[in-house]
């Protein structure tokens, strides 16, 4: 039996897609400016490298324990919905994604930029850049999308390919971009409906947005394998 949930989350999924489709260079570039943000900083929030080597610098150089604390921490951070909108809202206007999503973008994004430096990968390469987005999408949507061949290669792949293909930077904005509207739209809907029992609605998004924070962290743990220094 199909739960109500799952409608929902359908209905959002074909939502989405629509959205894109009307203004995709808005929401294209509101995921680019995300990633930026993410890396450089903004607001309250040190950029991802920074973050990155105090989490080491707290964990006596073990990398792996600091990776592991930098997924708590951004889990932490997605499970507050008002800190998040606060900070999409640096860079979201009347006409681009919500502030809930761009909020999550941001926090997402520093989150796998923060462990991809950890791993020995230079932020400022392109390739890398479209890796770490890729990895928003959940390791799950990336295997179906590779099968469908909606994208070329998994994150790693991408951030590791021989040469930059600026091809790639819009197949990969437009599909996370599709997806993380996808998500809270679906979200949104479930909220709606839970906000008929008090207090539901908050657990529900903050439960959301937290338990697919720790996926993409995870993902990205497994996916970003440490590179040497001659790699990179």
């Amino acid at each position: 039996m199909i739960g109500p949930k799952s409608v929902l989350t359908s209905a959002a999924g074909r939502l989405a897609p629509k959205v894109i489709q009307s203004a995709p260079g808005v929401t294209t570039t509101v995921v680019r400016q995300a990633l930026h943000h993410a890396i450089v900083g903004v607001g309250p929030l040190p950029g991802a490298a920074k973050a990155a080597e105090k989490h080491l610098k707290d964990h006596d150089g073990d990398v792996e324990l600091a990776v592991k604390h930098i997924i708590d921490n951004h889990v932490r951070l997605a499970g507050v919905g008002g800190f998040a909108t606060n900070i999409g809202g640096v860079v979201t206007t009347a006409i681009t994604l919500p502030a809930n999503i761009t909020g999550m973008a941001i926090i997402q994004c520093r989150m796998v930029a923060a462990i991809a430096h950890l791993r020995g990968y230079d932020l400022t390469d392109p390739r890398v850049r479209n890796g770490i987005l890729l990895t928003l999408l959940s390791e799950e949507k990336v295997g179906k999308q590779i099968q469908e061949k909606r994208i070329p290669a998994p994150p790693m792949a991408i951030a590791t390919a021989p040469s930059y293909d600026r091809a790639v930077d819009a197949i990969v904005a437009a599909e996370v971009a599709q997806e993380l509207l996808s998500r809270v739209t679906g979200r949104g809907m479930i909220s709606m409906a839970a906000k008929r029992i008090p207090l539901v609605g908050g657990v529900v998004g903050a439960g959301a947005d937290g338990w697919m924070t720790y996926q993409i962290g995870r993902y990205a743990s497994r996916e970003l394998l440490p590179r040497r220094a001659e790699e990179a």
